[in-house]
Parts: C-alpha cells; sequence; structure tokens
C-alpha cells in the first residue's frame, strides 16, 4: 500500500494555519480592482502602500488600450519559445527600445524577472568561475547561483571592504561576474556603484546590476542605477523586469552582442518557457514612451516618496538606510509585524510584512512603498494611521 509519504511530509507544515487561528495571517489577500492607490478587498476601499508599480501605470488607460490592440493583431499567446516559433517583430522592436533605454549594445526579454537572473546567472559562469552576490540580493540571483557550476561567495551587503575580501579569495585568472540589485528592494538603499566599479577594475570582475526596483525610479528618465551615477559603460550587464514601473510582466538583459547572443543560446530558463504573451510586450512598450515623456511622474515619485520618509524619521519611526520610494518600517518582530499590517488593512492601509527568509530574523519589517500616483494627502493619511498602530504594538514611542 503507498504510504503517501510526502503527503505526510507537507501536511507537518503548519505555520500558516497557526497565524490564521491567531489572526495573523498576512499573505495571500484577495483583490477585488484595478492596482492603483486605491484598491477594493471584501468590498471595502483600501489605499494601496504595497505596491511595486512604482509609476502608477499598472492601471493607465494607455498601456490597457496598447495591450488590447496587440492581442486583436497577435493573439493571447505565442504558444511556444522566442527560441523556437515564439519571437515577434514586437519582440525585436521591444528589445531594441530596452537596449537604448539603458545604454547597451543588445537585450533580449524573459518571461518574467525571475526567469531572467535565474537564466543569465546560471548560464554566464561555469567550472573555475566565480559569482559574488551581495547577501541581501534577490531571491532569483541567489537561486540562479544555485544552478551555476560557478563558486558563490557572498559579501556582506553593500560593504564594499567585504566584496574586495572576497575578491582577494578567487583565482586572478578566472571569471569573476559581482551581481548586485541596484536599489534593494526590501530596505530601500542603493548599490554603492562607483565603490564596485573601482574593485572590478582592480581585480579584473564583470558587473551585472539587477534595476528590477530602479528602472523608472533611478537615473535620468528613469534609466536606472547605472546611469544615476554616469557608470553605464562601466557595468556590463543590465537587468530590468517589467512587473514594477512598466506595470506588465516579463524581464530582460542588457549588454554587449555577444552576450546577447550566447545567453540567447544557453539561458535555460529563456529556452524552454513560453514567450512574452502579445499583450504584455505592448504594455511595456507604451509604459516606456509615457516614462520618457513625461518626467514630471517620476519627480512627483520622489517628491512624496522624500516627504513621507521625512515623516517616518520625525515621528520615531526607524527607516533604516532608504534612499527611495521604498520606505522600510523596522519592526523586528514576526508575530508585531504580522499583527501591524492585519490592524492596519482594518484601518484602510495596505502594506506588507517583510520576515526571514527574505531578511534577517533582527531585520523583520513593514515595507512601505510610494507609486508617482500617490497624493500627499493619502500619504499623511497612511502615516497618521501607520503611526497609531506602531503606538499600540509598542514599536514606537
Amino acid at each position: 500500500m503507498k504510504s503517501n509519504k510526502l503527503r505526510n511530509r507537507c501536511s507537518q507544515f503548519k505555520a500558516p494555519q497557526e497565524l490564521e487561528r491567531q489572526g495573523l495571517y498576512p499573505y495571500y489577500k484577495v483583490i477585488e480592482s484595478e492596482q492603483g492607490t486605491v484598491v477594493k478587498i471584501n468590498g471595502k476601499d483600501v489605499l494601496m502602500f504595497g505596491s511595486n508599480s512604482y509609476l502608477g501605470l499598472s492601471n493607465d488607460p494607455r498601456l490597457k488600450e496598447a495591450a488590447c490592440e496587440a492581442v486583436k493583431k497577435y493573439g493571447t499567446s505565442c504558444s511556444g519559445s522566442r527560441f523556437l516559433n515564439g519571437t515577434l517583430d514586437m519582440h525585436v522592436a521591444l528589445e531594441k527600445k530596452l537596449a537604448q533605454l539603458v545604454g547597451k549594445e543588445a537585450a533580449v526579454c524573459f518571461s518574467t524577472g525571475f526567469q531572467v537572473n535565474l537564466g543569465v546567472v546560471s548560464a554566464l559562469c561555469g567550472h573555475n568561475d566565480y559569482l559574488l552576490l551581495d547577501r541581501l540580493d534577490h531571491a532569483s540571483i541567489i537561486d540562479g547561483s544555485r544552478l551555476s557550476y560557478a563558486k558563490a561567495l557572498k559579501y556582506s551587503h553593500n560593504d564594499m571592504s567585504s566584496l574586495e575580501l572576497r575578491l582577494q579569495q578567487c583565482e586572478p585568472s578566472a571569471i569573476k561576474l559581482i551581481v548586485a540589485d541596484g536599489v534593494f528592494s526590501m530596505e530601500g538603499d542603493i548599490a554603492p556603484l562607483p565603490e564596485m566599479v573601482a574593485l572590478a577594475e582592480k581585480y579584473d570582475a564583470d558587473i551585472m546590476i539587477d534595476d528590477a526596483h530602479a528602472l523608472g525610479v533611478l537615473g535620468h528618465q528613469g534609466r536606472g542605477t547605472a546611469n544615476h551615477f554616469g557608470l553605464t559603460d562601466k557595468v556590463d550587464l543590465i537587468m530590468g523586469t517589467f512587473s514594477k514601473s512598466f506595470g506588465s510582466l516579463g524581464g530582460f538583459i542588457a549588454a554587449d552582442s555577444d552576450t546577447i547572443n550566447f545567453l540567447k543560446h544557453n539561458a535555460r530558463s529563456l529556452i524552454f518557457s513560453a514567450s512574452m504573451p502579445p499583450a504584455n510586450v505592448a504594455a511595456v512598450s507604451k509604459a516606456i514612451d509615457i516614462m520618457l515623456s513625461e518626467p514630471e511622474r517620476i519627480q512627483h515619485l520622489w517628491d512624496v516618496s522624500n516627504y513621507a520618509r521625512q515623516q517616518f524619521k520625525d515621528r520615531g519611526f526607524d527607516t533604516g538606510r532608504s534612499e527611495t520610494p521604498i520606505i522600510p518600517l523596522f519592526v523586528r518582530n514576526s508575530e508585531k509585524a504580522f499583527y501591524v499590517c492585519n490592524r492596519l488593512l482594518d484601518e484602510g492601509i495596505f502594506v506588507t510584512p517583510v520576515v526571514a527568509p527574505a531578511v534577517p530574523d533582527n531585520d523583520v519589517l513593514i515595507r512601505f512603498a510610494l507609486m508617482a500616483t500617490h497624493t500627499f494627502g493619502q500619504v499623511d493619511e497612511a502615516i497618521d494611521k501607520i503611526t497609531k498602530v506602531f503606538q499600540q504594538a509598542e514599536i514606537i514611542g
């Protein structure tokens, strides 16, 4: 008789049920509306401060129209991988636009941002090579390193002395690829790219920057981290996603044409996945056009972000090293973080808890994220309610 060992193992996982029993479970909240500054949950309007739609384009009518027109012309799916039957003329056009946007020779699109890092990081480095990873790099980078044959060395978060020690452990003649987030998605701080470039030149290493949370936020017209520092020519690979500022789904990697050619024929998550659907491609292309033509959108994003960060600091919140529209509100206790999120939802504010393994246990936080479409009035309302709940939970005085 079958023993059901696998099912028995899964049945022992009771953490979500226990949180549910305590009224603390914070995940899989069902949203009944589009992703704007106000969403509907259980029939109630809630202010959204947990979205990655930094430019507020997820529900922009121009993106919707572009997506609809693409479906009319191309259908709902390419029904195959880019490698075989899934390359449309609109994919090629978008890749040219992306390469120009970030200042590289070529680019290639993947179906999700996670697949970009999974495929690129695992494909580029092999036996006797090295991957040097920030300890707070996104999970997709970490998982890509686990699929690679290269030796992965982690350095302390944004600590260039730690990175240099790791570089010194590498064989001088080996390929060494430094991979880091441009903007770190949980704490909102920026990679120290000038110092990283200096070390890469000193130790003959290459650099890949994950700009998932930087495109549309940093740099001239939102062109990303390398542009922000004026170091585009010093960064070898630039990765980005479409599910944040560009209001769609998918991702890309941009680099020199030889590297992109190699990846198009060796990145397994590209070759063995269906290509981006036409609606997503069209939405991204339209979002880039809007970003480049409406600089006031990015300016307002920074205005409300800087305002909110200062308000939190003035009220005694620990916002860590945040420099961007991602503002961490440190709680440093998982149960309190879950309690705060659920209480705030009752108050009409949607924020998200960030707990281990996304951050170390002692860095548990509430993630407060701004959009270009937020008003100062919405920010004030949210901060007042968050302050009240944090005081009730005895997190701040």
